[in-house]
């Protein structure tokens, strides 16, 4: 349980760490109206990332029942799908970070609490980068097809949390914050970070037994 746990936060901060287009929105938004609306927006985000946890973690653990005698190559190419996420994350970022070409979401009008949940969960789930680095995780793992229902959940929960812990961060924060992180540097630094992170998953994957 305790090692589902340590997993889903890994995964979790994985892949909401970087400050793209989303979270640039989700801090511009929350300064310009309230922590309220920006909490909620940022639970929206979180939602998306805990669904496709979800969804990943329950589509591999029958996908790895049914491929079991084949996990272990599996899981060295699930190990290489997440390299190639870290390593094009943080070559996206050099590039434009060196290129000046950072943007931000254009200006929308101002939603209500409701209407930004539900537009950040949109917006989130139409990045397929996030279905994509969840199955990897899953499927990677060797205990992906005899994990019980509970280190699942606990899995899923610990992603979600992460996840939102960090989106609430970006919307709690306010302007000074949101000027730290979305900046050319802020941005470059956190997509570096979130970079190590997801190696050092991989690095875990090729390393566990099984």
């Amino acid at each position: 349980m305790t090692a589902a746990l340590v997993a889903g936060l890994l995964a979790g901060y994985g892949i909401a760490v970087p400050v793209g287009a989303v979270g640039t929105y989700l801090v511009s938004l929350t300064a310009r109206t309230s922590l309220r609306t920006g909490s909620c927006a940022a639970l929206g985000v979180a939602t998306a990332d805990g669904l496709y946890a979800l969804l990943a973690t329950a589509g591999g653990s029958a996908l790895a029942a049914a491929l079991r005698p084949v996990l272990t190559p599996l899981r060295w190419a699930s190990a290489l799908v997440l390299v190639a996420l870290a390593v094009r994350g943080a070559f996206l970022a050099l590039r434009q970070y060196r290129a000046h070409g950072l943007t931000t979401r254009p200006e929308r009008p101002v939603p209500g609490a409701g209407r930004a949940y539900l537009g950040l969960l949109g917006i989130t789930l139409l990045n397929p980068v996030t279905v994509i680095y969840f199955a990897a995780l899953v499927l990677g793992s060797s205990t992906a097809g005899a994990a019980s229902a509970a280190a699942q959940a606990a899995f899923v929960a610990a992603a979600f949390a992460a996840s939102a812990s960090w989106q609430l961060l970006l919307a709690g924060g306010g302007a000074l914050l949101g000027r730290a992180l979305t900046g050319e540097r802020g941005r470059l630094l956190t997509a570096l970070l979130s970079s190590g992170v997801i190696l050092a998953l991989a690095v875990r994957m090729t390393l566990s037994p099984g």
